[in-house]
């Protein structure tokens, strides 16, 4: 946190840390009174205010991201212009997450925030009157898209970020799973919410996002600790390149995110969706029934979301890793190899399920083992890594679906995502401790308790 040293990951209760002189300087006094019980992560103010005001963020963002490709097929009618607009987003956001983990360790965190929120609150606003007035020229749908975009890139480091400071090193993996969950309702409630409203006036969309962000600011008042971060030592140079080194000298991390970059790049989800949808078209599927494939598909997320928090709990660490990489191999050859389309659902489900649980696991042994002061830049070079291999798969999804057909598309899945998967055979995977472990240990150079000799 900003206000401990740097190399303290203890987020201390107010007061917990308050001893009187009296029993300070008793004869009595070598033992120090026992540790205070963290409170109930639900009756942690300060995160549930930054949670729920994320939770709106991303609401307002996926509404607004089904009703892009909607406005320009209305207005346009131009499919590749649509797609066109939605890599330029994930290119944008993925380049973006790398200047905005360094501003998340330069300034005030809660500022950060509420001006990337507040540049798309008039970006949409103004967005929405434009579309209400008739005007809708590419190049105005364009500049908002990748301008949110790049909003969407600086935050979500940040967001991440300020985690630690709000809660304890014991709660961080509660605390990372409660966030998937917002992540997969956002997903599930932002798409029919952006359609529905796309199908009462064009403007609407961009509108509800634009007030939705503004809530979202608005919630971010309510939290009353300080989210600055430490200032830097003399001579220190806090660069984006700091993030990226500090992840090669860490062996777990170092060997987790090559698994998470071939995994995107296998089962991103846009890859897989289209995979899905040009499979479903194929073979005769009618585009009510393709879009219950993309429903049973996509529940898989959210069913890992709620899951993640009680399955962390009861399942060590390495077994949850393990398994996660491999369904993605096996999964993939069931794809090639089944004939009906609700399996071909059902397999994906279960490989999206998969995905929150990891995620929250991965991100908590991040907070766990990066310094406060370079957390911002640790996780803006995640989001680099792990989002610029989505837009490959997504192009060699298309791409051999074309020259192949979708047997060849899932055999490649199949390829990829076993490749990815052997750094978690590494010894270091498994026998990986608990995150808690990392957070009480980060004065280790490696990073790794498991390197200590007792």
């Amino acid at each position: 946190m900003a206000e401990n040293p740097p190399d303290t990951d203890l987020v201390a209760e107010p007061g917990a840390a308050l001893v009187s002189d009296a029993v300070a300087t008793a004869p009595d006094a070598a033992q120090p009174p026992p540790a205070q019980e963290p409170k109930p992560l639900l009756r942690n103010g300060d995160f549930q205010a930054l949670w729920t005001s994320e939770a709106f963020a991303a609401l307002a963002k996926e509404t607004a991201e089904v009703a892009y490709p909607l406005l320009i097929l209305a207005t346009h009618g131009s499919a590749f212009y649509a797609g066109a607009v939605g890599s330029a987003q994930l290119v944008t956001a993925s380049l973006m997450s790398i200047p905005g983990g360094t501003l998340a360790d330069r300034v005030d965190r809660r500022l950060l925030l509420i001006v990337c929120n507040m540049v798309r609150v008039v970006l949409l606003g103004l967005f929405a009157l434009l579309i209400s007035t008739g005007h809708t020229d590419p190049a105005v749908i364009f500049t908002v898209a990748v301008g949110s975009a790049a909003c969407l890139g600086i935050s979500n480091p940040t967001g991440l970020a300020v985690i630690k400071q709000l809660v304890p090193p014991s709660q961080l993996t509660q605390a990372t799973a409660q966030n998937q969950v917002r992540y997969f309702a956002a997903t599930m409630g932002g798409p029919p919410a952006g359609g529905s409203l796309f199908a009462v006036a064009r403007a609407f969309p961009f509108l509800s996002s634009a007030i939705a962000f503004l809530i979202s600011t608005a919630l971010l008042l309510f939290i009353r600790k300080p989210l600055k971060v430490e200032n830097a030592t003399p001579g220190e140079k806090r660069n984006a390149a700091e993030g990226f080194r500090f992840l090669a000298r860490q062996p777990v991390l170092r060997l987790l995110i090559i698994w998470i970059m071939g995994s995107n790049m296998a089962f991103t989800h846009s890859g897989v969706f289209l995979a899905l949808i040009a499979t479903a078209e194929s073979r005769g599927a009618s585009p009510a029934f393709t879009g219950l494939l993309l429903s049973i598909a996509g529940v898989g997320g959210v069913v890992g979301s709620l899951l993640a928090s009680p399955i962390i709990k009861r399942v060590k660490p390495p077994v949850l890793f393990l398994t996660a990489a491999w369904i993605g191999p096996v999964a993939a050859v069931l794809l090639a190899n089944v004939s009906g389309l609700v399996p071909l659902g059902i397999i994906v489900a279960c490989v999206f399920l998969r995905g929150p649980i990891t995620s929250a696991l991965f991100l908590a042994y991040l907070a766990a083992m990066a310094p406060d002061k370079v957390q911002g830049r640790v996780l803006g070079a995640v989001m680099f890594m792990s989002m610029i291999a989505a837009p490959i798969g997504v192009f060699g999804v298309g791409a051999l679906f074309d020259l192949a057909g979708s047997t060849w598309v899932f055999t490649a899945m199949a390829i990829a995502s076993g490749l990815a998967a052997l750094p978690t055979l590494s010894p270091r995977i498994r026998k990986l401790a608990p995150p808690e472990e990392y957070a009480v240990t980060t004065a280790d150079p490696s990073g790794d308790p498991t390197s200590k000799e007792t």
